[in-house]
């Protein structure tokens, strides 16, 4: 363990963006060599090994990548990095599953590992729609029956988890929606194109359209994280921009919102006479936790840690690219607590956020008793 917390705040503070994790993969591939492993470097970043011999029983994955985030934490092995942080917990999840593959080689040459067991080590699961169609595209998951991953979740903590069989993320776009007018005198809108008026229309009748247009148990929701336009309070501008998400908890209305938003934001700025420039990007489907996979996860958190440490989840609109790969192929993915009991609750993608280390092993003894499982489970079939 104390290796592994060593590895993951070096990470911690090194951070690098999606598809530019050169040194991560760098230092992935060391530490994996170093432990009489071979893991081989993917097409641009990231990496995978495998451990054992025989068929592939399970693959594990992690995602190493970090967020555009400005790290407000003061650790002593804060961001090096300006503007960049692992703000989502992404180098917790490469710790464990280094931490799972060293284990795993430990095991192997005692001789007791009996089948194969595939690591990857995932880019860009912050650049939709992911790093994890690279994956597959890759042929990485072709030979492998099933897949786990993990997710660090401060709303619980340390020492426990959260699972649910089902969607446990949602569906989620990026929606940017650049408006264009001629400018001009506040005093004289009508001879313009009030491009902020017609802005100030599309970020709030978008949202109450899709509101009546969907299923309202399928909770599709828009919201915007960015609103640009102008320079002075006089002066209407000539173009400005909108930028945001679109999330849906159920993977089929979310393709029929995708087809209701485009029209909707042109029906909405149609009477202002603004041209619109409609970028949507189409992200990721819900991760779909199937039954087998999840009880693979459970069963191994109740011999690591009793019943207790299992709680249900509620399913997050939060969007994770790990969903490709249960589309590909049978998967879970739980909640690692990262909550320091008593501690203060932080939440994901802020630059103030803090996990509580201890939660490195607690991933690193589930993942690795889940594997063990699956090996034995693919022997006795």
């Amino acid at each position: 363990m104390p290796a592994l917390i060593n590895f993951r705040r070096e990470l911690h503070r090194n951070p690098e963006l999606s598809f530019a994790e050169f040194q991560t993969t760098e230092r992935i591939l060391e530490v994996l060599r170093a432990g009489g492993l071979e893991p081989v470097k993917m097409q641009e970043t990231g990496a995978y090994v495998d451990i054992g011999e025989g068929p592939i029983c399970l693959g594990l994955r992690a995602d190493i990548d970090a967020l555009p985030v400005l790290e407000e934490t003061d650790l002593d092995y804060s961001s090096s990095i300006e503007g960049v942080a692992h703000a989502c917990g992404h180098d917790i999840h490469t710790t464990i599953m280094l931490g799972v593959a060293l284990a795993l080689a430990k095991i192997r040459d005692a001789g007791e590992l009996q089948g194969k067991i595939r690591v990857i080590f995932q880019p860009a699961e912050e650049k939709l729609p992911g790093g994890a169609l690279s994956v597959i595209e890759q042929g990485l998951l072709d030979d492998v029956p099933r897949v786990l991953a993990l997710h660090c979740d401060p709303r619980i903590d340390a020492g426990k988890i959260g699972t649910r069989i089902g969607a446990i993320t949602s569906a989620s776009d990026t929606i940017r929606i650049e408006v264009n007018g001629r400018g001009g005198h506040t005093s004289r809108p009508h001879l313009t194109e009030d491009i902020v008026f017609a802005m100030s229309q599309i970020a709030t009748q978008v949202p109450a359209v899709l509101g009546r247009k969907v299923d309202v148990r399928s909770a599709v929701s828009v919201v915007w994280g960015q609103i640009h336009a102008g320079s002075a309070p006089n002066a209407i501008p000539a173009t400005g921009y909108l930028a945001g998400t679109m999330r849906c908890l159920d993977g089929d209305i979310w393709y029929e919102a995708g087809e209701l938003l485009d029209a909707a934001v042109r029906q909405i700025a149609a009477p202002y006479g603004v041209e619109i420039k409609l970028q949507h990007t189409r992200g990721v489907p819900p991760v779909l936790n199937a039954p087998d996979e999840t009880a693979l996860i459970e069963s191994a958190a109740r011999r690591e840690f009793g019943s207790e440490a299992i709680e249900l989840t509620p399913q997050s609109m939060g969007g994770e690219d790990f969903a490709w790969m249960t589309q590909k192929v049978p998967g879970a993915m739980l909640r690692l607590g990262t909550r320091t009991p008593g501690g203060k609750t932080y939440d994901l993608h802020r630059g103030d956020y803090i996990p509580d280390e201890r939660c490195i092993e607690v991933g690193v003894r589930i993942m690795c008793a889940a594997a063990v499982q699956a090996i034995a489970e693919a022997v006795a079939d």
